[in-house]
């Protein structure tokens, strides 16, 4: 599987923006997609994952960040709202055909990864 994100940019605090995450390969239905997000000098983070229709949310961007996927396009979404500062971040999307639910927000067990898209959000 290669990934594709795209739909990063500069956004002032308060604002939205939707990421996209373009998937090549077959069977995209069986992969979990996540979104994983990396600031300058901090570890790398779960953000969100989907899983056949179940969701999973980090506790820091619950209520404001949307997880979707459409199969017949093989691309998922994160649709960000209310961005805030520390929303800052190199994104990536991140699939797995074999993760468990309790590895979800783990990102060593994803082994396809895209290249990143950067959202920046000015205060």
């Amino acid at each position: 599987v290669q990934l594709q994100a795209s739909g990063g940019g500069l956004v002032q605090a308060g604002g939205s923006l939707r990421l996209s995450c373009a998937a090549s390969g077959r069977a995209f239905n069986r992969y979990t997609m996540a979104w994983f997000r990396q600031a300058p000098g901090k570890e790398r983070e779960f953000v969100t994952a989907i899983k056949w229709g179940n969701t999973l949310y980090a506790d820091s961007v619950k209520g404001r960040f949307t997880i979707s996927r459409d199969n017949a396009k093989n691309t998922v979404y994160l649709q960000m709202s209310s961005l805030k500062f520390e929303d800052t971040a190199l994104y990536f999307c991140a699939a797995s055909s074999t993760v468990i639910q309790s590895a979800i927000s783990d990102a060593h067990a994803y082994p396809y990864w895209g290249q990143g898209t950067q959202v920046t959000v000015s205060s």
